[in-house]
């Protein structure tokens, strides 16, 4: 992939994880129990399922209680190279998901839920032995329904010396509620932009109002921490990347997504624009979905980031190499 880190957006060697203001100051071990405490009557996700998953009862929709469910953590070098490097970064993939997509590659931890729960105290061990064997940054994949459980791991996790960049790696259906929590402790969000029309959203991931929740999480996160700033080897140190994958038949609504993030956001906004595309899961029971992506349908997309002037596209050479 090709990556577009110049010297506009290089931070310094003195760069320093936002969490560790919070850990110094006791104000990240306040965040983890104000966290846990919006899990009795839990808006921790967009779905606001407000179940008490402090009991044995478990979320409505993400079908997790107290403790996350975590199916693999360990080094990933399949992300984008801001985030890879030469050591990869340091994935944990929490099983479940607050969303139902129909095409989901994932669908095994999304919808089936494999993996093990594990305890604050598990995860936090699992972020410092990611740092200990050299990862760039903590990712936490499908993270939505799980806040209170990783903001409590990494207060503790910080107590013991972690001190790398963390990566929210969302679906983008999030709460306000959950956001507040994470201001000042996330470094670097990641979250999708699936779709430009709520009804298709609706459609194929059985989540209701996807488009003004999805775009008001994007607003608030670039609030927090601006535009993806890199270091000087090329490594995500700060800000938002969002991603996009192209869907079939137009399905994702590219145009209206990418003229939202170049309008609304800033045309700085780091983007990847996905081709990996696939019919997955139940996608054969959808004739829209039941294919691969064109070429002609992923430069379409490609263009119309041209078009709205947005700068910092990693999405292939830009020489158009599906033609």
């Amino acid at each position: 992939m090709t990556t577009f880190a110049d010297d506009t957006h290089k931070v310094g060697r003195a760069f320093e994880p936002a969490y560790r203001t919070l850990a110094r100051t006791g104000a990240l071990a306040q965040r983890a129990y104000a966290a846990r405490l919006r899990l009795e009557r839990c808006d921790l996700c967009a779905r606001y399922c407000r179940v008490d998953r402090t009991t044995s009862v478990r979320g409505a929709a993400c079908r997790t209680g107290e403790k996350a469910i975590v199916y693999s953590a360990g080094p990933h070098h399949g992300e984008e190279d801001c985030l890879r490097g030469t050591r990869g970064s340091g994935t944990i993939f929490f099983s479940f998901c607050n969303l139902r997509c129909v095409y989901c590659q994932n669908w095994d931890i999304s919808w089936r839920g494999e993996g093990q729960e594990v305890s604050s105290e598990e995860l936090a061990a699992m972020m410092l032995r990611l740092q200990a064997i050299g990862c760039h940054n903590i990712n936490f994949v499908t993270p939505s329904h799980v806040v209170a459980q990783i903001i409590a791991a990494i207060d503790l996790a910080a107590a013991q010396g972690l001190d790398v960049p963390l990566v929210y790696n969302t679906a983008g259906y999030d709460s306000p509620e959950a956001l507040a929590l994470l201001d000042g402790i996330i470094d670097i969000y990641m979250p999708d932009m699936k779709y430009g029309d709520p009804a298709l959203a609706h459609r194929y991931s059985h989540v209701r109002d996807y488009v003004r929740i999805n775009q008001a999480a994007i607003r608030e996160m670039h609030r927090q921490v601006g535009a993806l700033e890199t270091d000087q080897h090329g490594l995500a140190r700060r800000g938002v990347l969002v991603r996009h994958l192209v869907l079939p038949n137009r399905i994702a609504g590219t145009e209206e997504v990418l003229r939202f993030l170049a309008e609304e956001i800033s045309p700085d906004t780091y983007l990847n624009v996905m081709d990996q595309y696939r019919p997955c899961y139940r996608a054969g029971d959808y004739p829209d979905l039941d294919r691969a992506i064109t070429g002609r349908e992923f430069n379409e997309a490609l263009e119309l980031a041209d078009r709205f002037g947005l700068t910092r596209v990693d999405g292939g050479p830009r020489s158009r190499r599906w033609l």
